[in-house]
């Protein structure tokens, strides 16, 4: 038998040292796109005019460079920690990429009192750019009805340091509590709030309604059917009352009272009716409801679970009961207006059990936000945290238009953000200067499989912005 040997042989192709190299080479190239992206939408002069009083010295990095820096860091996702600035500042390569001159990529500290600079009235600025990019992709997409969720989001902050506005949330640990409006896959308004705030705190869920509202009218369709879906958090007749000011449709859970359960229990079979949806089959049935303190009846569906996802029949005892309250079909303007819109069919009560099952798809876009950056914030102050998370926002709606507008041809438009990093940024490149020219190669089969010219000439072409 022949005597085995360490030694590598020259055919074979096993790797027999390492040397440096002084290439610019990074493994993040598809950031290239995000910020040829960034700079076709023209950001920078809205950034400037809003926040350049941030910027104390003429010394210091413009302010939209920061934010544009701050937003690839975002999306790169390597780490939530600031203190990789400092690590991507020794990267030229990562300079290359994110075009940008070596000497003017942050640092942590610099990042640091960026987000300090802010007091929270400067930070809620932030919410303004959130909704200006709302309305943009609103003209472009053109929906026939405007369906908004709103609901909180838990951000768990229990493992961090003394935090200014950490508190107890329902789910038992410590940390913040916003509340968030989203439209698909967007986040569109948020406010930002301490942890002990419960859904319809104050009159925060109101104003975001109004402004939103508002908005969409002026800037999109005055006459567009607007739907707003809550859970039970929101069972409220203030804000129903003020949904049928506005004329907006809504589709709210409610609470299970024992009078609600009693009438339900006591309703003949022939008067419920099935709802199916995939695998899962639901009873539904339909009645008017008027709470002690209410000054008007509601239409209400009372709805419980037949047949789980598993295919197996729930007993009475263990089925998940809920009860859906809404002010669609009670001939009001929103009803004309989505006949107008051809859409009659979503004023029945199946359509109003599945729009309000569909809750569960905005509670994705929350899913999608987590994956995109971790939870814990890094400051200690209310202000400096509520800044990087509306930044935080801001960044995880441009990575959804980016993925829409740029990598569409090779990421679903459903896909998280973990996905677009492995399949579009994580991508291994090599900068060059040749000709006067500065050259991002890209090897052939990241260029045939991710179809790298196509979305290269996507990146600068995206659809115009208009700030109002």
């Amino acid at each position: 038998m022949k005597k085995f040997s360490a030694k590598s042989s020259p055919s074979k192709p096993w790797i027999n040292r390492v040397e440096l190299t002084d290439d610019l080479l990074s493994g993040r190239g598809g950031l290239a796109l995000f910020t040829r992206y960034l700079r076709a939408l023209n950001l920078a002069e809205p950034l400037a005019g809003w926040f350049g009083d941030l910027r104390r010295s003429a010394k210091g990095r413009p302010v939209a460079e920061i934010f544009f820096q701050v937003f690839c860091f975002f999306l790169d996702g390597t780490s939530r920690h600031l203190v990789h600035f400092d690590r991507l500042r020794e990267d030229p390569g990562y300079a290359a990429v994110v075009e940008t001159r070596p000497q003017d990529l942050l640092s942590s500290h610099q990042v640091k009192r960026f987000f300090k600079a802010f007091a929270l009235g400067k930070a809620l600025l932030l919410r303004r750019l959130l909704r200006q990019l709302f309305w943009w992709r609103l003209k472009i997409t053109k929906p026939a009805v405007v369906d908004l969720g709103l609901d909180t989001m838990v951000m768990d902050n229990d493992e961090a340091l003394v935090r200014e506005g950490v508190q107890p949330t329902y789910k038992k640990v410590k940390g913040f509590q916003p509340l968030q409006m989203t439209w698909g896959r967007f986040i569109i308004d948020a406010v930002f709030r301490s942890g002990d705030k419960h859904s319809n705190h104050g009159t925060a869920a109101r104003d975001m309604i109004r402004t939103a509202v508002a908005g969409i009218r002026r800037h999109y369709r005055a006459e567009v059917p607007i739907v707003v879906r809550m859970d039970s958090g929101f069972f409220d007749q203030d804000l129903f009352a003020e949904l049928d000011k506005l004329e907006v449709g809504y589709i709210c859970g409610g609470k299970l009272y024992n009078d609600v359960t009693a009438f339900a229990a006591a309703a003949p079979a022939r008067s419920w009716r099935p709802f199916r949806s995939g695998k899962v089959e639901w009873e539904y049935l339909e009645f008017g409801d008027r709470r002690g303190s209410w000054d008007r009846f509601r239409r209400a569906v009372f709805c419980r679970l037949v047949l789980d996802s598993s295919g197996q029949r729930r007993f009475e005892f263990a089925r998940p009961d809920s009860v859906i309250y809404t002010n669609l079909g009670q001939g009001r303007t929103m009803d004309r207006q989505l006949q107008k819109a051809g859409l009659a069919a979503r004023l029945t009560a199946e359509s109003i059990v599945a729009e309000y099952h569909r809750r569960g798809r905005d509670e994705l876009c929350h899913r999608g936000l987590k994956d995109f950056h971790p939870e814990e914030l890094p400051f200690q102050r209310f202000a400096p945290n509520a800044a990087f998370y509306y930044t935080l926002l801001v960044a995880f709606f441009l990575a959804e238009t980016f993925k829409e507008d740029v990598c569409a041809p090779v990421v679903p438009l459903t896909a998280y953000p973990t996905t677009l990093r492995r399949t579009v940024i994580d991508l291994a490149v090599k900068v060059v200067r040749h000709a006067g020219q500065i050259v991002l190669k890209v090897s052939r089969p990241a260029w045939s499989a991710l179809r790298f010219q196509r979305l290269w000439k996507n990146s600068a072409d995206p659809p115009a912005l208009a700030w109002q």
